[in-house]
């Protein structure tokens, strides 16, 4: 395989999870992005935890939906994250979500 090869099929993934990620962001209520991952869930939880001056984050989620092209479902029951990075929740505002009529 080509790098050229390599680089259409990346792009074709992407198109791809990018048409996925607009059928089914109707249907939920938060988007959390986190250093790795871009999550969109209903219901999520989040501790702040602290270890020795060291503080870190744990984001459960459950019935998500994960944007990452290399996973081949995307759809998954449970969500845990541990994480030193900052962590971004977002809750989506449904009137964003609808297309324009005319």
């Amino acid at each position: 395989m080509s790098a050229e090869d390599l680089e259409k099929y990346e792009t074709e993934m992407e198109l791809k999870l990018y048409r996925e990620y607009r059928d089914v962001v109707g249907l939920f209520k938060y988007v959390i992005e986190t250093e790795r991952r871009f999550y969109l869930t209903n219901d999520y939880e989040m501790q702040v935890h602290s270890v020795q001056g060291e503080v870190f984050f744990e984001v459960t989620m459950a019935d998500a939906w994960v944007w990452d092209m290399y996973r081949p479902a995307r759809f998954v029951k449970q969500v845990r994250v541990l994480t030193f990075k900052d962590v971004n929740i977002e809750e989506l505002n449904k009137s964003d979500l609808e297309l324009p009529s005319g």
